[in-house]
């Protein structure tokens, strides 16, 4: 049994909220993908790439390989503060455009490797709630040659941590294309805000949780540690038309998406990095993709 084995099974002596992966067969479901994470090192390439560089939202860290590895059967992704010259200065344009790089970190996709439509997928993974970090589990639909950018390709948020209003949350969202532009998401979200779980277990962050995503033909369900956080029906999920996008009847949750594990810092959400200690880690156990037996 591995050290991550043992602390959940601490866990549970210990009486806090985490609880162990069901066994989904019993429910139909059979074992389609999995990581486990047990070799120590760099990640498999067949299974997993890599962002790199400032990427979206605004956000602080510079995404690079060398802040995910593989240690003692656990994903980590790691936070650090670290200065160097962006190399890519002078060549993009906005808030990308840093001379320099002051925070690093890892966001690692299955684009490309592997894409599922449908299914059960579960994350056990345990979070640095720290402010300044923002962590996330989600879902990219594939870009069906160029067809479908964000948000009309669809985005499933199976996870994220970050501050509303100065507090922070447990959000479980997803969105689709609207109908005012290119970039307009209609959004359906759950925030929960975490008094919510450490009134349950005032070590919450301490432990490991499941996150799990039930997607069906019918709907998309949203669980933590068994709670059921939010539930999206599929019918509402079609993407709008607009004067840029004027086909009808796509709905980007009825196709293909891949799989992103990312620790974000600061930018639209994370808040203020000047209290967040570093190194900090972002640690996952397992990611476990089932899908429906066909009998």
């Amino acid at each position: 049994m591995n050290t991550t084995r043992l602390l959940l099974l601490a866990a549970l002596a210990m009486g806090g909220s985490m609880q162990l992966a069901a066994q989904p067969a019993d429910e139909g479901y059979e074992l389609a993908w999995a990581d486990e994470f047990n070799a120590d090192g760099r990640l498999n390439p067949a299974d997993w790439t890599y962002e790199h560089g400032f990427v979206r939202n605004e956000e602080a860290q510079w995404y690079q390989e060398d802040n995910a590895f593989c240690q003692d059967g656990l994903l980590i992704i790691e936070g650090r503060r670290e200065r160097f010259k962006n190399p890519q200065y002078g060549r993009q344009q906005g808030w990308r455009n840093r001379e320099y790089v002051d925070y690093t970190s890892a966001c690692v996709t299955t684009n490309g490797r592997h894409a599922w439509t449908y299914g059960r997928f579960e994350i056990c993974a345990r979070i640095p709630a720290y402010t300044g970090c923002w962590p996330a589990i989600w879902t990219l639909g594939q870009n069906d040659r160029g067809r479908y950018g964000w948000p009309r390709n669809g985005e499933i948020d199976l996870m994220e941590f970050y501050q509303v209003q100065g507090r922070p949350h447990i959000l479980a969202n997803a969105c689709w294309g609207g109908a005012r532009s290119q970039w307009d998401a209609t959004w359906s979200t759950r925030s929960v805000p975490m008094t919510h779980f450490l009134e349950k277990d005032p070590h919450w962050a301490q432990r490991f949780h499941v996150w799990r995503m039930d997607w069906t033909e019918e709907a998309i369900s949203l669980y933590l540690d068994g709670e059921l956080l939010n539930r999206i029906p599929l019918s509402e999920t079609v993407n709008a038309q607009c004067d840029f996008f004027p086909e009808a009847g796509y709905n980007p949750f009825c196709h293909p998406h891949y799989l992103l594990l990312n620790l974000a810092l600061g930018g639209q959400n994370g808040g203020s990095l000047a209290g967040t200690p570093f190194p900090c880690r972002y640690e996952i156990d397992y990611v476990r993709v089932y899908s429906k037996r066909k009998d």
